[in-house]
């Protein structure tokens, strides 16, 4: 468990989870959770999934500046 990746990888951290069967691996998985810092990093890519998310919306209501002009 001491792999260190970036970036929140939900599916890793489920099979961790799965396969913490007993309190030495519970443990385990949760320092390694606290030194990943998993919830700053899970939070940040739901900002940027919105953040993203916000702009296709502007982007598709706006449109280009050609779609606008033939209208």
């Amino acid at each position: 468990m001491g792999q260190q990746e970036t970036g929140y990888e939900y599916h890793r951290y489920k099979r961790l989870l799965a396969e913490a069967v007993d309190e030495g691996k519970r443990l385990e998985l949760i320092d390694l959770l606290i030194r990943e810092k998993a919830r700053d990093k899970l939070e940040a890519q739901r900002t940027s999934d919105r953040v993203a998310a916000t702009a296709q919306t502007v982007a598709r209501l706006l449109g280009t500046p050609r779609q606008r002009d033939n209208r």
